[in-house]
């Protein structure tokens, strides 16, 4: 079985050594083509390793990589996402100089996620890990004439290196407590309870690792420049790479149930990105800006899952992200030119507190109905409380139907896909947690302090979807104008990382323009 593997990793390496020998040259013959069958390969052999995972279930393949539900899941979803963004890649680079060496660079960042989801040892996961990074680090300097590419780079080198060192600490403690660098022998025993102060320790560090990996505050800022890189890059940050972090946690569930400070940790500071993120979101004119703060909000929720112990949604939400985020970012360009060809579009229909009201009650009522036929009493607490933030989610949604100047139609459509959303929640949520269930451990009873934060999160999010929903009612008041500037601007955290990390100073050293600029300076 362990034959199946080695398409996912000898083409791309293959093709990126092709790559980089092409230099500078343009329109390298045969590169897009081989970099696309080397990404296909590299799919196919993903679904055959999970269609042997079910015929003969989970296990090892060789002392290095994991089989099971998890690694078999990110495997397709790598794949089927590098697939399509080498592909993209192929044509939106078509005459660009160093095409070879962008592809080359972009097929190992894909052979380092996918060693890194499939790992079965400490040393090969935190070896990946740190190879994901620094390939990430030379895509995002493709431009590196771009002073706006070199912030972006610097300040996720920063992170990336505290990252590093969190993790490598982590894979320490957990090698000592548990006295073996295979994770499958460590998960066994820390879901008996086993390891003591140092599993707690490196759970912490675990923790810390994942929060400074998928871009949380403060630390977010980098991934809010990505539009600075070539289009596949911000594509490619969805296929494991930005979401790592949540895999990190949801690979090491058993583990970080052992230390539920650094879960509440995670629920705090996952769930206020989340909160933050969407809120600078709606302030963002550029289309690529407005995603990649969307990627943060999102990826903050995720972390907020992984804090509340719903591991299962947290790879559910992991999977449906990445395949929406990486299509909305390869076809952003032709969203904008359908919506720039529409002259006259049709009244805006704001809802006011009647409207919202309506909404929110229609949608606790839909949430209810639904729950119910997928049996919502027998759910844990942390996933009755994610659905009714998903249902805060849909009251936003259906207010615009039932907004006054709003016709019909938008009312029908906008109900049936609240219905929709509904459904497919409790739908998807069984279907995660069944595929899942002998991997990841269940969600434990919540205690004083997770029943606090479960309170906060719901009345957090409500408020906040709430004010989303009625805030094109404030949007020309001179204070609502000012509070914009300030939100649009991130609350300036990310200016403050630029100071503290240098990133306002830029180097040019690498092109050539860089040294006409310094030689004209010189006296």
């Amino acid at each position: 079985m362990l034959l199946l593997l080695l398409p996912l990793f000898v083409p791309l390496l293959a093709v990126a050594w092709f790559g980089f020998a092409q230099g500078e040259r343009r329109r390298p013959p045969h590169l897009p083509r081989l970099a696309e069958a080397a990404a296909l390969l590299a799919l196919a052999a993903a679904l055959a390793a999970t269609v042997a995972l079910i015929v003969l279930g989970p296990g090892r393949l060789g002392p290095t990589m994991r089989l099971d539900a998890l690694s078999a899941t990110m495997l397709l979803l790598v794949t089927f996402v590098g697939w399509i963004v080498v592909r993209f890649a192929g044509t939106y680079l078509d005459g660009e100089a160093r095409q070879g060496p962008f592809t080359g660079w972009l097929c190992l960042t894909l052979a380092a996620v996918l060693a890194l989801v499939a790992a079965n040892n400490l040393v090969q996961l935190v070896a990946a890990w740190i190879a994901t990074s620094l390939l990430l680090h030379r895509l995002l300097l493709f431009y590196p004439e771009r002073a706006a590419a070199q912030r972006a780079a610097r300040k996720k080198f920063v992170t990336a290196r505290l990252g590093d060192v969190a993790l490598g600490s982590a894979a320490l403690l957990l090698a000592l407590a548990y006295g073996t660098a295979d994770i499958g022998t460590i998960l066994a025993a820390a879901r008996t309870g086993d390891g003591g102060g140092l599993a707690v320790a490196a759970a912490c560090l675990l923790a810390l690792a994942a929060l400074l990996k998928s871009a949380q505050f403060p630390s977010h800022g980098w991934l809010t420049e990505v539009m600075e890189t070539p289009t596949p890059v911000s594509a490619l940050l969805h296929a494991g790479v930005i979401n790592a972090g949540g895999f990190l946690l949801i690979r090491f569930a058993d583990v970080m149930l052992l230390a539920p400070g650094a879960l509440a940790v995670l629920v705090v500071a996952g769930g206020f990105t989340a909160l933050f993120g969407c809120l600078v979101m709606l302030t963002q004119p550029a289309v690529k800006t407005s995603l990649a703060w969307s990627t943060v909000a999102q990826m903050g929720f995720m972390i907020l899952q992984c804090g509340l112990a719903l591991f299962p949604l947290a790879l559910l939400h992991i999977v449906a992200h990445s395949l929406y985020k990486a299509h909305a970012f390869l076809a952003a360009g032709g969203a904008v030119e359908r919506v720039a060809a529409i002259r006259r579009p049709g009244p805006v229909a704001v809802p006011d507190a009647a409207a919202v009201a309506r909404a929110f009650g229609a949608a606790l009522a839909i949430y209810v109905v639904v729950g119910l036929v997928f049996g919502l009493t027998h759910k844990s607490p942390q996933a009755a409380v994610l659905g009714g933030i998903l249902i805060f989610g849909v009251a936003y949604m259906l207010a615009q139907g039932f907004a006054d100047a709003a016709p019909r139609a938008l009312t029908r459509r906008t109900a049936v896909y609240a219905l929709a959303t509904s459904v497919g929640y409790f739908a998807l949520h069984a279907a995660a947690v069944f595929v899942t269930q002998d991997v990841l451990p269940a969600t434990p009873a919540p205690g004083p302090l997770e029943a606090g934060l479960l309170v906060l999160a719901v009345a957090s999010f409500g408020l906040v979807a709430i004010v989303q929903a009625m805030f094109p009612l404030w949007a020309y008041h001179p204070a609502a104008a000012g509070l914009r500037v300030h939100l649009s601007n991130g609350f300036y955290a990310s200016a403050l990382f630029d100071r503290i990390t240098g990133g306002w100073r830029t180097e040019h050293s690498g092109s050539g323009r860089g040294r006409r600029d310094r030689a004209a300076a010189r006296p």
